[in-house]
């Protein structure tokens, strides 16, 4: 199912598999723009600063909003044949993944480009992946699921992404935040998520293993009980759909 969804997502477009690729390009230049030069964020080398986040993001936000309506839009194979349903809410989380890590090799390119340096630190990059993975299947396995039974879900998550991604410190550094406030934003379980990505890309810099570790758990803590909600709807997705 994820090699189907890699060679059909831009299936009879011109420009093919390159919109993996061209797709956050186009959000780096809009939000460059935006907030270089016009908000004015005053950050050396925005592009790239802005770029080693947004990546992660894009993942994670097309993921859970895929992943919500992946059940309704299989109804045929619901209600036809029996096979393991949570094999439908894996492949969207895999397949985005795939994507993400072919939109690092572009990553990597710009950096060296940009001329900033990749240190050592880059090891923990797959650790840092793996978290997000987790965190996004246990989310994708949760929506997936409710949206059955509430249809409203899937409308409703697309506002909330939206505010998250503002909530989230992407498109902006963390020591922006008031003081008062920053521990509320690491109340968002994406902070912990995203910024590990630019200590290790951007600033070459060790991230806290600590807080990636606490992320972790909390990631699979969170997949744990996403998985035993859906194992329990799953039983009435045929006669619902």
């Amino acid at each position: 199912m994820v090699k189907r969804d890699l060679r059909t997502r831009y299936k009879g477009s011109f420009l093919g598999f390159l919109w993996t690729f061209i797709n956050p390009l186009l959000q780096l230049i809009v939000y460059y723009v935006l907030f270089s030069t016009i908000m004015r964020i005053n950050v050396d080398n925005y592009a790239m600063f802005l770029f080693v986040t947004l990546l992660p993001w894009i993942y994670f936000s097309t993921a859970i909003l895929q992943s919500t309506n992946i059940i309704i839009s299989n109804n045929n194979l619901i209600k036809k044949i029996y096979f393991p349903r949570a094999i439908l809410t894996i492949s969207v989380a895999l397949s985005g993944l795939i994507n993400m890590l072919f939109g690092f090799v572009i990553v990597i390119f710009a950096l060296i480009i940009f001329k900033i340096q990749i240190g050592i630190s880059i090891i923990m990059l797959p650790l840092i992946i793996i978290n997000e993975f987790v965190f996004v299947l246990g989310l994708s396995f949760l929506f997936s699921a409710l949206n059955v039974y509430f249809r409203d879900l899937e409308h409703i998550l697309g506002i909330v992404t939206m505010a998250w991604f503002y909530l989230t410190p992407i498109i902006y550094p963390i020591n922006m935040v008031p003081i008062k406030y920053t521990k509320l934003f690491f109340i968002n379980p994406m902070t912990s998520i995203i910024l590990p990505y630019r200590d290790v890309l951007f600033y070459g810099l060790w991230p806290d293993v600590k807080v990636i570790l606490l992320s972790l758990l909390s990631s699979i803590f969170i997949l744990v009980f996403a998985f035993g909600v859906f194992d329990r709807l799953q039983r009435g997705f045929a006669e619902e759909i």
